[in-house]
Parts: structure tokens; C-alpha cells; sequence
């Protein structure tokens, strides 16, 4: 018998491939967009030096930085027919880049070039993913889970390898593997805890696995000392939570339990609460917010033209004077100006008022939560203006809060 040709053989892999079941090419679809989501979270979970991994700076800079266009190319193989579906929300983070622009543009700050084109590109990301916004599937807030979950094992991972390492920041419980700050450990503990309770809510996840992510979760989120996530998650879970009780009987058991554990706790534990809150810190360093107003009096005072109080000095790395800002809005002022302040501000308002006509359910709960986070850490973090976790947050809530389309012109192609 003759063999087939090599010719023949590509021809028959490439028709094999082409008549592959549609569920079969739907799995590797969105398993390209789950990697792709990861991409762009590691893009964005900033790489600082040291740790146990030792990792030399150019390297990681590089594999963060190279994250971003290795996620635009997995998604235009996923999105080959460039494919978006409109919405508000990305129309808005659109003319903030648009914005961000403006200022980049004026000869005065140049120098912000490369992460305004940074912006560009993370944006034309999210654009390419709203094909997959809606689903039933909650694709995007699996993605995210698992990106958290990373995360947060690595950071547990290191505690139990150097301990003295992990808390030698004050005491508080920072990553060491790949480093990351007690701030963000928190902030990624204390959504990890809201997302999955959220899923508990809806009867997506079961109440045991859901117990020991939340036990681990918040063991970490207290140990990081982080009063600003803390109370964005419990105001999110509040919240979200009050979407669902009318309708879930487990959410309504859920806070009469959480009442009296949190009214037992303030009525025998007050001053291990209150030596827990204020993290060993003066009378001086409370009512500064740990330094923060150190920084915002001076850059509110900082002389601008009009130009520079509109459009703002350009993207920088959010500090001022070499000190970190440490507040979305202020942050967002002095590289965006007052209309980079508007935009934001309406985006999450935006954001609220499409949750409040959503019907209810574990989309509108899982957004609502996420849009409170959001909303409460803006104050003392840096936010949803720029390339950050934060904005990624934001994304999660508002394909959250968009109709399913089940037969989308990409699940065909």
C-alpha cells in the first residue's frame, strides 16, 4: 500500500481539525481567554525586587511586561474576527485613555508615553473579551479566581518557607516568592473572600469548599493588618448580600449568623479589636492615615495651569514628589486632571445604576460587591484609573451586568 503523502497528511490533520465538534473548539476558545485574563493579571500585579526567588529586575519587568501583548495575541486568536460587543462602561475607560492622551501628548510631559500606550493596549484587551461577557458560565469570574488563587498561594507558600521573611514588614504578611506588598495581599484576600461567598450565595459553590477558601482567605487578609480591605469586604458582602436575602434563605441565615458572631466579638474581644485596628500606630500617624495626608496637602497645593488641572501631568506611577499617593481620586487628579476625575466617577456610578435595574441573582450580587470593594478602596488606594488589579475588578462587574448572548458571531468562527 503507498504511505500518504505529507501534503495529504497536513490536509486531513487541518479537515480532522476543521470538523472538530463545536464544543471541542468552544473549550479551547475559552481556555485561550481564561490565559489570556491571567496574562493580564500578571501584567499588572507589579514585579518588585527580592524575595526568595531572587529573580533579577530586568528579567521580571520583562515578564510583566511582555504579559500584555502575549494576551492581545492569544485573544486575537480566540477573536479572529475582532468581534466586540458595545457597552457603556468600556466607552468610558476608552475616553479616559483618550484623555490620558491629551496630556501625553503636550510637549511639557513627555515621558509618559510608554504607559499611556500601555493603557492602549490593556484596553484593546478588554475590548477583545467582551464577546465573553455575560455567559451563564461566569467565565471571566472563574478566570479572576484563579488568578487570586495564585496569587495568595504563593504568598501563603512563602510564609511557610521563610515565616521571618513574610512578616518582617511590621509585622504584616507580604508575598516573598514573588513579592508583593501586605496592601495587595489583602486586596486580593479579601475579593478572593467576597467572590466566593458571593457563588455560595447563588448555590454555584458548596458550602465547605466555600468555608475553608474563606477560613484561609481571611486568616491571610487578617495578618496583612489591612483596615481598608476589610472593610470594603465586609460593606461589599453587606451590600451584595442584601440583593439576595428577599430571595435566598441561606443569605438571611447567613447574616443572623455573622450578626451575633460580629456581637459576641465586639462584646468580649473590644480591646484585642481595637489594638488589632490601630496596628500599633500613634494618635498622629491615625489621623493622617498612616502618612497619606503627608502627600495629599502638598499635591493639591502643587501650582498647575489650566491645561495641567484639566488634563494632569500625565501617567506616572502614582507618587508624587517620590512618595506614593495613595488614593484613586487624588491619584487621578494630579495624572489625569479634573476630567480624569469625572470619567471615574462615572464609571462607577454607571456601574451602580446598571446593578440596581439588573435583575436579581449572583451576577447582580457578584458585581455589587465589586463595585463597593471598588468604590471603598478608591480612598486609600490607587485604582481603576490606569492598567491596574483594580480596573480588572471593575471589568469583572460589568460583564457581570450585561444580557448573555448565546450565540455570539464568535462562538462560530
Amino acid at each position: 500500500m503507498t504511505a500518504p503523502s505529507p501534503a495529504a497528511t497536513r490536509s486531513h490533520s487541518y479537515a480532522a481539525r476543521s470538523l472538530a465538534p463545536p464544543e471541542v473548539r468552544e473549550r479551547w476558545r475559552t481556555r485561550r481567554v481564561a490565559l489570556a485574563w491571567g496574562l493580564l493579571y500578571l501584567n499588572v500585579a507589579t514585579y518588585y525586587s527580592g524575595g526568595l526567588l531572587a529573580i533579577p529586575g530586568p528579567i521580571g519587568k520583562g515578564v510583566t511586561q511582555a504579559a500584555l501583548p502575549a494576551a492581545l495575541l492569544l485573544l486575537l486568536t480566540a477573536n479572529r474576527k475582532l468581534t466586540i460587543r458595545p457597552n457603556v462602561f468600556l466607552c468610558l475607560v476608552t475616553l479616559l485613555f483618550v484623555e490620558t492622551a491629551v496630556a501625553a501628548l503636550d510637549p511639557q510631559h513627555f515621558g509618559t508615553e510608554y504607559r499611556t500606550v500601555r493603557l492602549a493596549m490593556f484596553i484593546v484587551a478588554l475590548w477583545l473579551l467582551t464577546p465573553w461577557w455575560g455567559r451563564d458560565d461566569l467565565l471571566l469570574v472563574r478566570a479572576h479566581l484563579v488568578c487570586l488563587a495564585c496569587l495568595l498561594g504563593s504568598t501563603l507558600l512563602g510564609l511557610f518557607v521563610d515565616p521571618g521573611l513574610a512578616l518582617s514588614f511590621d509585622g504584616r504578611l507580604a508575598g516573598v516568592i514573588w513579592v508583593i506588598p501586605a496592601p495587595q495581599v489583602a486586596h486580593y484576600s479579601a475579593v478572593m473572600i467576597g467572590l466566593v461567598v458571593m457563588l455560595w450565595f447563588g448555590g454555584i459553590m458548596r458550602g465547605k469548599t466555600t468555608a475553608v477558601i474563606a477560613a484561609v482567605a481571611g486568616l491571610m487578609l487578617l495578618m496583612t493588618h489591612t483596615r481598608t480591605a476589610l472593610l470594603g469586604m465586609a460593606v461589599g458582602i453587606l451590600i451584595a448580600g442584601l440583593s439576595l436575602i428577599s430571595a435566598k434563605a441561606r443569605v438571611r441565615r447567613f447574616f443572623a449568623t455573622a450578626a451575633t458572631i460580629v456581637g459576641l466579638a465586639i462584646i468580649s474581644a473590644s480591646s484585642l479589636l481595637t489594638t488589632w485596628l490601630a496596628r500599633g500606630e500613634g494618635t498622629q500617624q491615625l489621623s493622617t492615615l498612616t502618612g497619606r495626608t503627608n502627600v495629599w496637602g502638598p499635591l493639591l497645593a502643587f501650582p498647575r495651569n489650566r491645561f495641567e488641572e484639566l488634563f494632569g501631568f500625565g501617567l506616572n506611577n502614582s507618587s508624587f514628589d517620590g512618595l506614593a499617593i495613595d488614593s484613586t481620586w487624588l491619584s487621578t487628579y494630579n495624572e489625569q486632571g479634573i476630567l480624569g476625575c469625572v470619567i471615574s466617577g462615572i464609571m462607577l456610578l454607571f456601574l451602580l445604576l446598571t446593578a440596581y435595574f439588573q435583575p436579581r441573582g449572583v451576577k447582580r450580587a457578584i458585581a455589587l460587591f465589586l463595585i463597593t470593594y471598588c468604590l471603598i478602596a478608591s480612598f486609600t488606594e490607587d485604582g481603576f484609573s490606569d492598567a491596574t488589579t483594580y480596573l480588572l475588578d471593575m471589568t469583572v462587574a460589568a460583564s457581570c451586568l450585561v444580557p448573555y448572548v448565546r450565540q455570539s458571531a464568535v462562538s462560530r468562527q
